[in-house]
């Protein structure tokens, strides 16, 4: 095969998959946005604030030094999501049934029917685990994106390469000389034999 034609296959292969690549890396991108934006609207629509700094409740070793950084603030990111969820809505539900969940005091409540302490427990186990799952599926989402924007990153930057490389392909082409072969011995030590 001719140097000529194998540099000229191999560089629209390459310019192939530098669109591949830049495509990907788009589609990537607008997933990222999307997830971002989708959460970060659905949380502000919620209107959930972090307590304030001077909150008794961050003197929790167990809510403090997790919840401080957003000491006030509204809860609009995945991360902030997963850190009420876990941090601060997650804590105050362990202290509201000595730690036993939602399924656990439900069933004793259900043998209970009478006591209005249980019935008390499973409403708010129930209130409360069901706003942190939706806030940590926040989370869920909102870290996909995160993952969508690097992988976004790493096809334009495959993309940089591959389009370089596709360069230098077209570049070689043109400087080698039309008869020359691909795999062929060179002219010199070819007549030598």
């Amino acid at each position: 095969m001719r140097r000529r034609t194998f540099d000229t296959l191999m560089s629209l292969g390459g310019l192939a998959m530098t669109m591949v690549l830049l495509i990907a890396g788009s589609l990537l991108f607008v997933g990222y946005t999307y997830a971002n934006n989708t959460v970060t609207s659905q949380l502000k629509a919620q209107s959930i604030f972090f307590p304030a700094a001077d909150n008794p409740q961050m003197q929790d070793p167990r809510i403090g030094p997790f919840v401080a950084p957003y000491a006030g603030e509204q809860v609009v990111t995945g991360r902030q999501a997963e850190v009420y969820a876990n941090h601060f809505i997650g804590v105050h539900l362990e202290d509201v049934a000595e730690g036993k969940t939602y399924s656990e005091v439900s069933t004793l409540s259900r043998a209970n029917p009478d006591d209005a302490t249980l019935a008390g427990q499973v409403q708010t186990l129930f209130r409360g685990e069901t706003l942190r799952g939706v806030l940590l599926t926040a989370y869920a989402f909102w870290q996909l994106g995160q993952i969508a924007l690097w992988g976004s990153i790493a096809s334009f930057a495959l993309a940089i390469v591959m389009a370089t490389l596709t360069v230098l392909g077209f570049w070689h082409r043109r400087r080698v000389a039309p008869e020359e072969e691909i795999l062929a011995p060179p002219r010199g030590l070819a007549e030598a034999v």
